[in-house]
């Protein structure tokens, strides 16, 4: 058995150049898109040569098993459809309709489309805010634990680390927390796949330190920050068996899951443990860039994630793309770039050359002083929001109306409002701080639904 037994399996059955009576249409040969030409001998479906990702014993499994070796876990299993397929099989996996479930306020749209298709009811985990750095903190395991005792029919706590500034929250106590409370622990860790290779943490995992090793479930986009084409994602989990997470997958996943993809994630395997060194270089790098400029800094941010902090967010980034760089996002006062393994030492030295252009070498970070963002009244559950009649609504029309959907700026996706909150004239005033104006058009409930 090779390495990247998976990949190598698909190409030597490739080799064989069979005849390929079966789908996909392409047979294996040429692609309407050229550049795709060399992927499609390995772009099979399901045979019994080239395994089923909800079958049996196959090559397939075996690739899963060594990810769940390599992160020190129980079970791993490929997702073709993104974090947002991985969330929705910890939650099918753990909940089930009508559990009470404890959730980060800083969560992905994904989890809100979750507990509505799922019927479940939040209540909302806040983090402490950061005043200086206009973000939350690290979810406080102190908080956690009162809200379990305040409420036992807590059927699983939901956490995001690390945030999309890189904020991570330490997961050991607020797992053992859970645990002695009968609680399971899932988390959104979309922006963590490269974390084992750079946390400077006594090992736990034969990759590094893997700071999700204590949760019950956890979902890594590896397309984010390894390199995996997008899309891919792993679901990691413990005390429960691969046919287990096969079926609370099959819930709400593609039936034609690419080979492409699956492949790509066997042969990742290999890529992670050969570029260690490489990540711990950008870590590196990232030190020094955060000490140059005006960035978020302290203890417990990712590693590779270069957050500046600036008196005009969407201003930098304008200046970075007029010079051909392109950050991952920006709101008022930040601009978020990715660094990964990727990153050569001349991007860097260009990155460098244009800040320093606009005169934001040694400059300190913006000191902002912003509230928090206002937590809505809830009206409605989610469920009954995202079903109900609905319509659309300028936002200058919409106080006191209910919102239908998630409202989040994108990227993070983070709502401000989510489906059966309360949009507030405090809520109109800060969506007009972010990238709102009285034009934008949000959906809105038509009518209550009849309280169940």
């Amino acid at each position: 058995m090779s390495d990247h037994n998976f990949y190598d399996s698909l190409v030597e059955f490739a080799e064989k150049k069979p005849l390929r009576l079966h789908m996909p249409g392409h047979k294996g040969r040429a692609m309407a898109m050229e550049e795709w030409d060399a992927l499609a001998p390995l772009d099979f479906t399901e045979l019994e040569p080239t395994g089923n990702l909800y079958g049996g014993d196959d090559w397939l499994e075996d690739a899963q098993r060594l990810w769940a070796w390599d992160w020190g876990m129980d079970t791993a299993f490929f997702c073709t459809g993104g974090s947002t397929q991985g969330l929705f099989t910890l939650f099918h996996l753990f909940t089930h309709p009508g559990d009470t479930v404890l959730v980060d306020r800083v969560s992905h749209k994904s989890i809100h489309n979750a507990m509505a298709l799922l019927d479940l009811h939040p209540i909302w985990l806040s983090r402490p805010w950061d005043e200086a750095n206009c973000t939350q903190k690290a979810v406080d395991p102190a908080e956690v634990e009162r809200q379990l005792t305040a409420h036992p029919e807590l059927r699983a706590v939901v956490i995001t680390t690390p945030t999309y500034y890189g904020v991570l929250t330490p997961l050991e106590e607020i797992a053992a927390c859970c645990h002695r409370h009968g609680a399971k622990l899932i988390v959104d860790g979309a922006h963590g796949a490269h974390l084992p290779l750079v946390l400077e943490r006594k090992h736990n995992c034969l990759l590094g330190y893997n700071p999700y090793a204590c949760c019950d479930g956890v979902t890594i986009s590896t397309h984010k920050t390894v390199a995996a084409p997008g899309q891919t994602a792993v679901v990691l989990a413990n005390r429960v068996a691969l046919p287990e997470v096969r079926r609370a997958s099959a819930l709400t996943s593609t039936t034609s899951p690419s080979y492409v993809m699956l492949a790509a994630l066997d042969k990742l395997r290999s890529w992670m443990w050969k570029h260690r060194d490489a990540y711990r270089r950008t870590a590196a790098w990232c030190s020094e860039l955060r000490r140059r400029y005006p960035t978020l800094r302290g203890e417990g941010l990712d590693p590779c994630r270069l957050v500046f902090q600036v008196e005009d967010g969407e201003k930098l980034s304008k200046r970075l793309q007029a010079m051909g760089i392109y950050p991952e996002l920006e709101d008022r006062h930040h601009v978020v770039a990715i660094l990964t393994a990727a990153e050569e030492e001349e991007d860097l030295h260009r990155l460098c050359r244009a800040l320093n252009f606009y005169g934001y070498l040694d400059q300190a970070p913006y000191a902002a002083h912003l509230a928090p963002p206002p937590l809505p009244e809830r009206a409605m559950e989610p469920r009954d929001a995202r079903f109900a009649p609905c319509g659309k609504c300028h936002l200058e029309r919409a106080v006191g109306k209910t919102a239908a959907e998630v409202i989040a700026p994108y990227p993070p996706g983070v709502p401000v409002v989510a489906p059966g909150e309360v949009i507030s004239e405090k809520i109109l005033a800060y969506l007009y701080q972010l990238c709102y104006d009285k034009s934008s058009v949000v959906l809105v409930t038509k009518e209550r639904p009849k309280q169940r």
